[in-house]
């Protein structure tokens, strides 16, 4: 049969540890196949990133500038361990970060709903869609360890020259500082994307941050959405039927719990990525959540919202079997692929990508499946398949359809 064409590449970026084995099994059983597959290949693996002074980093997000639509895999963001292990020339930022400062906009994750994987939750009947912020705060912060007595100050200099100043603390010990930052304009960015993105799906849309404590850092968060919701989306959220509201971080955890779903959760940048995880795991496996990034410019970014599986890939290198879910990687690959369709004019690739989808979740409900799922799924008689082996299955029921 013959190959569906693709008319203008994707930006791909591959990724380290057992998600980078993860990304080739899927290139060669599902989309090689099927797909004559164009992409500007960019290697975020760990080791080239230290060799580059993490300027491929930046390279894969201006591609995608350039491009419109990337798909990524999971990378590692090192600690102290991992400069040792890999013998790092520097403790590199997070790659997610680094491409979200530059391309803007929101992180829109949802789970992958599929029969016989049942919420932890008992009363969550629907989706519920993290909205993360993409700019800012601890990810861009600036940090020092303070040595002993004297005092951190937060100054700002006017560009007449002019300063503010406000004092942090007054050590008296051996301490550790944090500044934190982020943009108006990112933030309305932000806002409006939420909006939208509730607008286009018909969810009611919530919003949290905790401006009781924080009075102008959070509190500026929240004036910015009301702002902009009033003048801006009151009327078209009153016609569709639908609701935003603003309440505290803490309130919002306990109403989740206790609601039955269908709804976006616009969160802060730190906020977002703890909760997505927790909501991931809580639907049925952090594996089985979908990840995009939308820029305010029309941009578009797909990865899997969990990490790089260490444990798994040394497992994999000691020649050990393992059975890694690679659910999310693949849905990285048919979001970019169906956005790649829809931006081209060829629905060709936007069906391939629907079908692909198709497959997994039918390969899960027929009985085959990863470790993961098969620790918590309510079907019986089911097979434990490894990873190769899962998207061998996939593959074969892709075909039949």
């Amino acid at each position: 049969m013959s190959k569906i064409e693709m008319k203008t590449p994707l930006v791909e970026m591959d990724g380290d540890e057992m998600t980078r084995i993860l990304w080739k099994y899927i290139k060669d059983e599902l989309l090689i196949p099927f797909i004559d597959l164009k992409t500007e290949y960019y290697d975020l693996g760990l080791e080239h990133r230290n060799e580059t002074d993490d300027k491929v980093t930046f390279d894969s997000a201006y591609a995608t500038q350039k491009y419109g639509v990337a798909v990524k895999c999971a990378t590692i963001t090192p600690n102290a361990a991992r400069v040792e292990e890999y013998n790092l020339k520097e403790m590199w930022k997070s790659p997610n970060g680094t491409i979200r400062a530059i391309l803007d906009g929101t992180v829109f994750r949802a789970p992958i709903i599929v029969k016989g994987i049942e919420p932890c939750v008992k009363n969550w009947k629907a989706p519920i869609t993290i909205a993360r912020h993409a700019y800012g705060d601890v990810y861009k912060a600036s940090e020092m360890k303070i040595p002993g007595p004297g005092k951190v100050e937060l100054v700002y200099t006017a560009e007449d020259g002019s300063t503010e100043s406000v004092l942090v603390h007054k050590f008296d010990s051996a301490g550790i500082v944090q500044g934190m930052h982020n943009l108006e304009p990112s933030i309305e960015s932000f806002a409006r994307s939420c909006f939208n993105y509730a607008l286009d799906t018909k969810q009611s849309l919530w919003f949290a941050t905790k401006d009781t404590i924080s009075k102008k850092y959070d509190h500026t968060f929240k004036d910015i959405f009301q702002e902009i919701f009033d003048a801006e989306y009151k009327e078209k959220f009153d016609a569709a039927g639908i609701e935003y509201f603003y309440t505290l971080i803490d309130d919002a955890v306990a109403r989740v719990m206790k609601s039955k779903g269908g709804f976006i959760w616009a969160c802060k940048n730190y906020d977002g990525d703890v909760m997505s995880d927790m909501l991931s795991s809580a639907f049925g496996s952090l594996a089985m959540m979908t990840s995009v990034l939308v820029s305010p410019s029309g941009v578009y970014e797909y990865e899997a919202a969990h990490g790089t599986v260490q444990r798994h890939y040394y497992k994999h290198l000691a020649g050990e079997e393992t059975s890694t879910n690679p659910v999310a990687t693949i849905f990285a690959w048919t979001g970019a692929l169906r956005k790649r369709g829809e931006l081209d004019g060829t629905p060709e690739l936007a069906a391939f990508a629907d079908k692909l989808e198709k497959a997994t979740i039918a390969t899960i409900e027929g009985g085959q499946m990863t470790k993961d799922l098969a620790l918590i799924t309510e079907l019986e008689n089911v097979t434990v398949l490894n990873t190769e082996n899962f998207i061998k299955a996939i593959r074969a029921t892709l075909e039949a359809m």
